[in-house]
């Protein structure tokens, strides 16, 4: 019978096209691994080889700090790389950033945003695009200014006085601690006053439930395998987005209940008597930001229809402002607080010329300190601050995605491609600050200190979207250095790790924590001595 010849033909047939599909499968998988690859060549941008289908990931593995620093000194201060089929443009000239940042604003006005971030941190002020970020900013703006800060100071020392109490026991035992644990429950505290209405004491109460989400919020993490799939294949990252999420659920689901707690208890008070904090301030935001009038020119943003108002702040635009503030206000600060007093108890010298400013400022101002008089009574704490966001910058890159292909001062810049900011590697470049690895405050003296060019000190970015809460942060870290300076002096111990090892993901902080000691002031703060090593 020709039915076994039959059935082998078809099985033969089915063989081949089988593997004909496999052949072409493989061959479109190994033309997607690369295909993106070639990009950075044709724009004459300088490059590490990236690997098949995740580009440079693996360079950044260990965090970005060093890999930055490294990937600039080998190729250059306009070079590049890929994460997965992504481009990215790194700019470490000061006139390029510029241009960027600032002049040409109009076609950089986007930060790059992972299709990962999910509601509602995605519309906070920080992810939003376009029009929409320009009327929440516009709305948020007013609570950032002096008179608001001023409203706010009482909450931020109120804080400070719980810091106070437990640094304190501390202090009184001997013993050394992790001021990095200690400033990070400050900051913790502070946001949860100003931004969702809370008092909290996380250093004495670990156990709040708000303490404990904020915790949880922290320590959400993508999966390694994941990560390098979405970079290979970013098409999924909505998918990724959508999958349910039992933990990310719950915690979306507590920090809006807490937002919505907060409204509608002050939704039953008179105006006079609500509570003047930032999430307050982003309430009064939800209703001025619904009508436009001569105060409000360009608030709807390019493109938008004459005389059409923007719409009222969401419920979800609310939360995440506060969990960006979260964010912002927790670690950033944190951080800072943590690497001015690693500084400080390094270079005893310097801490010596500020303690004796703290000391005159109690002296030559009343109590409580206000905004204005922190603003101008504590010159040397400036710099201080200033050199310590110059040697240790928490937001130490940032991004920009041209909306058209451009050319800046000579370089092709594609729609779509990514500009970062090596702020961490400008910061230390020895062309525009001179002995670089040395903390020197005094370079900051606005008399006789150094002129860097435009953009190369740029610990809170720079043009129409930086920081908006710079104020806001530098009020606290300036209130907790000045309470904490009052009562105590820090000093290096066995314990302080030097030089500090650094994690640098997200942001740039200590890796292990910083181990000081605190001895309670008793008499007058010592003479010079010795410069140590930073």
């Amino acid at each position: 019978m020709a039915l076994p010849g039959l059935l082998c033909g078809n099985l033969d047939w089915t063989a081949v096209t089988l593997g004909s599909l496999l052949l072409l499968l493989f061959v479109l998988l190994k033309w997607y691994s690369t295909s993106a690859f070639s990009q950075l060549e044709k724009l004459g941008i300088r490059h590490p080889p990236p690997t098949p289908f995740i580009g440079n990931l693996t360079l950044f593995c260990q965090g970005y700090w060093e890999s930055h620093r490294e990937l600039i000194e080998t190729y250059g201060p306009l070079c590049g790389y890929y994460l997965g089929r992504q481009m990215y443009i790194v700019v470490s000239e000061p006139e390029m950033i510029e241009k960027i940042l600032v002049k040409d604003f109009g076609n950089f006005t986007n930060r790059m945003v992972s299709g990962l971030i999910p509601k509602p941190l995605s519309d906070s002020v920080v992810f939003l695009h376009g029009k929409r970020w320009s009327e929440v900013r516009w709305a948020l703006t007013p609570a950032f200014g002096p008179e608001k800060l001023n409203q706010m100071l009482p909450l931020i020392d109120r804080a400070c006085d719980t810091l106070l109490t437990n640094l304190r026991v501390r202090a009184e035992s001997g013993a050394a601690l992790d001021i990095h644990r200690s400033f990070g429950c400050l900051t913790l505290d502070i946001v949860a006053s100003l931004a969702f209405g809370l008092q909290v004491d996380s250093q004495r109460d670990p156990g709040d439930p708000f303490v404990q989400h904020c915790r949880r919020f922290f320590e959400q993490s993508v999966p390694r395998p994941v990560l390098f799939l979405l970079h290979a294949f970013p098409f999924l990252a909505p998918l990724a987005r959508a999958l349910p999420s039992k933990s990310r659920d719950e915690l979306s689901d507590f920090f809006r209940r807490a937002v919505q707690d907060v409204m509608a208890r002050r939704s039953r008070q008179p105006a006079g008597e609500r509570r003047r904090d930032f999430l307050q301030e982003m309430l009064d935001a939800h209703g001025r930001i619904g009508l436009p009038g001569p105060e409000q020119p360009d608030a709807a943003g390019p493109g938008a229809a004459p005389g059409r108002a923007p719409e009222p702040l969401t419920e979800d635009e609310l939360v995440g402002q506060a969990l960006v503030f979260l964010i912002a206000g927790y670690a950033t600060a944190a951080n800072t607080l943590s690497f001015a007093t690693y500084l400080l108890a390094t270079h005893p010298e310097v801490q010596g010329k500020l303690l004796r400013e703290v000391d005159e400022f109690g002296e030559s101002h009343g109590e409580p300190p206000t905004f204005s008089s922190l603003q101008e009574g504590l010159p040397y704490l400036d710099m201080v601050i200033a050199e310590t966001l110059r040697m240790y910058p928490p937001a130490f890159r940032f991004t920009r995605v041209a909306a058209q292909d451009c050319e800046v001062m000579g370089q092709r810049i594609p729609a779509g491609a990514v500009v970062e900011t090596a702020v961490g590697h400008l910061h230390r470049d020895p062309a525009y600050w001179p002995e670089p690895e040395k903390f020197l405050p005094e370079r900051f003296d606005p008399e006789t200190g150094q002129r860097p060019p435009p953009c190369a000190y740029l610990p809170f970015g720079a043009g129409p979207r930086a920081c908006l809460g710079t104020q806001l942060g530098l009020l606290q870290i300036k209130l907790a250095l000045l309470r904490t300076l009052r009562a105590f002096r820090v000093a290096r111990c066995p314990g302080t790790q030097v030089p500090l090892r650094l994690t640098s993901q997200a942001t740039l902080g200590p890796r292990d924590g910083v181990v000081v000691q605190l001895l309670p002031r008793q008499g007058p703060p010592p003479a010079p001595g010795p410069r140590q090593p930073s």
